[in-house]
């Protein structure tokens, strides 16, 4: 692993959680980011400093992410009000990824955990502007954090580090009680975090009519799919509704994905649809500390001496109530399942994950693009579909424009949160008109736009790769192929959404 130079450091310094574990720079093991209102103003004032990366695009990568972090903590102040960024930064689920031996991830764990009652005072002295739904959508995963403090820490460490969480548990709790009921960023606020997080001049009401637009894309593909299976005349979403019940049982949930991500890997591999088919991709339980997560996936980070990828599943606690087995069994259903397989691992994050390793510098490697990153593998789905995966079942079909659904959806949610033209109620009735998923679940999607305001992120990528694919098409002509498009743009990285032209260059 290479030596960040300043610049980049201070970008990283400012993104401790994150490049940890996206980017395996393990310097950071058993450190916290200062997120105190002292620590962040000394973070924002080292940006910027020292000589720019020769390489131009380089140079402009490192440059929007410096201007996205200002946004981030500088202008908007996000840290002052939502845990999340205080929750990453007390999450000890990394060291729980075999990058090194176990001793050395031991130590780093309890080093970190010791750390906690610093993070506390921290995150307690900056989230004074915590509202009250964020702290409501968000006190499930605070209090969630102590499942991942590890019995064997020393006894006083341990106490120490359990009382400093129950304090914080009992800040958010106050907020979730008597905090500002309005969570909204406002247009602007809206505005300047996407456009700074990638380098692209957004138009909100433009970008929500190409939701609308997309929404109604994906309902009518939906409607010939299921018209396929031979339910025409039927509503799709009642259709879905009735397939997405048909799924494994509690035991068997890992089993098929393990399946599933053999086969996803097999195609990804035969079509020669990405630049690299090494590496290999384990499937298992996810720790403890990060089973709110349905299933995610742990690469093997660019940082890192190379290893297994993980893909994480959480099948549902066999002691929940029967209802709520059976909707957490849904997502995992012979439906959809396959189209979740495909986006977390190949050609989806897995592949991804592959690419960058082989990343020509340390700001491709180290600096990722959500925006490009759950694009690409939102994009891959539907790549899918285009290559013939799985023909003959028109289940798989119908789960990638289900899960498609879903994230236009959420896009049209943030939207109409943040700028205030719908409420999170209103929200959750448009995730049941234009989504299978009703009742707590659409209320649940639509809350997260409160503290994940860019969560229309996949959509967003996906439609501009989608159209960068069209201008490869023209400017490339008979040069143009599905593996030269997708190796240009990973040899990139994870980019901003407005770099993505200089994959044309290639």
């Amino acid at each position: 692993m290479t030596e960040l130079d300043s610049r980049l450091r201070a970008v990283c310094d400012l993104a401790v959680a994150d490049v940890r574990e996206m980017a395996g720079r393990h310097e950071y093991d058993g450190r916290i980011q200062d997120l105190s209102p002292e620590g962040v103003r000394a973070g924002l004032a080292a940006l910027g400093g020292g000589t720019p990366p020769a390489d131009p695009y380089d140079a402009a990568h490192l440059q929007i992410f410096e201007e996205a972090t200002r946004v981030r903590f500088g202008e908007l102040e996000l840290h002052r009000g939502s845990p999340l960024e205080h929750a990453n930064n007390l999450d000890l689920a990394t060291y729980d990824r075999d990058y090194a031996p176990e001793a050395e991830r031991a130590a780093a764990k309890h080093a970190h955990l010791a750390r906690w009652p610093e993070a506390v005072e921290n995150a307690i002295a900056s989230l004074d502007r915590l509202s009250a739904p964020v702290a409501s959508a968000l006190l499930g995963a605070v209090r969630g954090l102590a499942a991942g403090v590890p019995a064997d820490a020393e006894e006083s460490v341990r106490e120490a580090a359990l009382k400093a969480h129950a304090r914080l548990v009992e800040h958010v709790e106050e907020a979730a009680r008597t905090g500002d009921p309005e969570a909204a960023l406002g247009a602007g606020g809206l505005t300047r975090l996407m456009s700074a997080g990638d380098g692209l001049a957004v138009d909100l009401g433009r970008l929500a009519e190409r939701a609308d637009a997309e929404r109604d894309r994906l309902m009518a593909r939906l409607t010939e799919a299921c018209a396929r299976l031979g339910s025409a005349g039927r509503s799709p979403l009642e259709v879905s509704r009735e397939l997405v019940r048909q799924h494994p049982g509690v035991d068997g949930v890992i089993d098929a994905a393990r399946t599933g991500t053999e086969r996803a890997i097999a195609f990804t591999r035969e079509k020669d649809l990405v630049p690299y088919h090494d590496g290999e991709c384990l499937v298992g339980l996810a720790p403890e500390s990060r089973r709110w997560a349905m299933a995610m996936m742990s690469w093997s980070a660019p940082g890192e001496p190379d290893g297994p990828s993980w893909y994480h599943i959480t099948p549902p606690d066999p002691s929940w109530p029967e209802r709520d087995i059976e909707e957490w069994l849904e997502v995992f259903s012979e439906t959809t399942l396959p189209a979740i397989n495909v986006h977390e691992v190949a050609p989806g994050h897995f592949s991804h994950g592959r690419a960058l390793r082989h990343a020509p510098s340390d700001v491709r490697r180290t600096l990722m693009s959500m925006a490009f990153a759950e694009g690409w593998a939102h994009y891959a789905e539907e790549l899918c579909v285009e290559e013939g995966f799985a023909p003959d079942d028109p289940r798989f079909e119908i789960g990638v424009w289900l899960e498609a659904l879903i994230r236009v959806t959420r896009l049209a949610c943030a939207i109409g949160v943040h700028t205030g033209t719908m409420t999170v109620e209103e929200g959750a009735r448009r995730f049941e008109a234009d989504t299978h998923i009703a009742g707590p679940a659409a209320l649940s999607e639509a809350a997260r736009a409160t503290f994940d305001p860019t969560y229309g992120r996949y959509t967003w990528g996906k439609l501009e790769i989608l159209d960068l694919r069209e201008r490869a098409r023209a400017e490339w002509g008979a040069g143009f192929t599905l593996k030269r498009f997708h190796t240009a743009m990973l040899d990139l990285g994870s980019p901003p959404l407005g770099l993505l032209g200089h994959a044309l260059r290639a």
